[in-house]
């Protein structure tokens, strides 16, 4: 049977590798979220949704689950970002990193690069 499809195996036995030629297939490069003063990247995904991509930002959305409420206070320091120690000593922040505010240290829970905003929960 012809088909205009090439063999999946060489002539060796080896296998071709797998060639995605779509746009769609292709990842984004790595945001870093930097701190200092806001700036926003706005991207296009597809079937043309909007992405927003955290470039920089020096204050976060703070919840305290004792008093139930939530503030924004401003950023002084990255203290530890659990996905790569290096990223620590840049102030590159990404979600599960800990950050000292003015009221405390608080754990990022928001992506950052994906959704465009900082939020986080007060730590003890």
């Amino acid at each position: 049977m012809l088909t205009n499809k090439r063999a999946k195996r060489k002539v060796t036995g080896g296998r071709y590798k797998h060639v995605l030629k779509k746009e769609v297939n292709k990842a984004s490069l790595a945001t870093h979220t930097k701190l200092e003063e806001r700036k926003v990247k706005i991207s296009r995904s597809r079937s043309g949704e909007k992405k927003l991509r955290l470039l920089s930002e020096n204050k976060v959305n703070v919840f305290d689950s004792k008093s139930k409420k939530s503030k924004v206070v401003k950023i002084t320091n990255v203290v530890e970002t659990p996905s790569n120690r290096h990223l620590v000593r840049r102030n590159i922040i990404t979600k599960g990193a800990i950050v000292e505010t003015e009221i405390g240290k608080v754990k990022i829970t928001s992506r950052p690069g994906q959704e465009g905003t900082l939020n986080g929960i007060l730590i003890k």
